[in-house]
């Protein structure tokens, strides 16, 4: 699996997971329940995983939709 973008905000997970999901690309979020360590204040980003043969689509769909990676 690969990164794909990394970011604390939710709206932007949101939109981006909608997305993969349109284009039937698996995903996987990482450090979802990162906030019980850090308190709940959103500091720790979240990252979206895709597997390698999906990489460089999944990075075609997001830029074109204006998504930053935060890579």
């Amino acid at each position: 699996m690969k990164e794909l973008m990394r970011t604390n905000d939710p709206t932007i997970i949101a939109f981006a997971t909608a997305l993969l999901r349109g284009e039937d690309i698996d995903f996987f979020e990482m450090d979802v329940h990162m906030s019980v360590l850090e308190g709940s204040i959103g500091v720790l980003p979240r990252r979206i995983m895709v597997a390698s043969r999906d990489h460089f689509r999944a990075t075609a769909v997001l830029r074109d939709n204006d998504i930053d990676l935060g890579l």
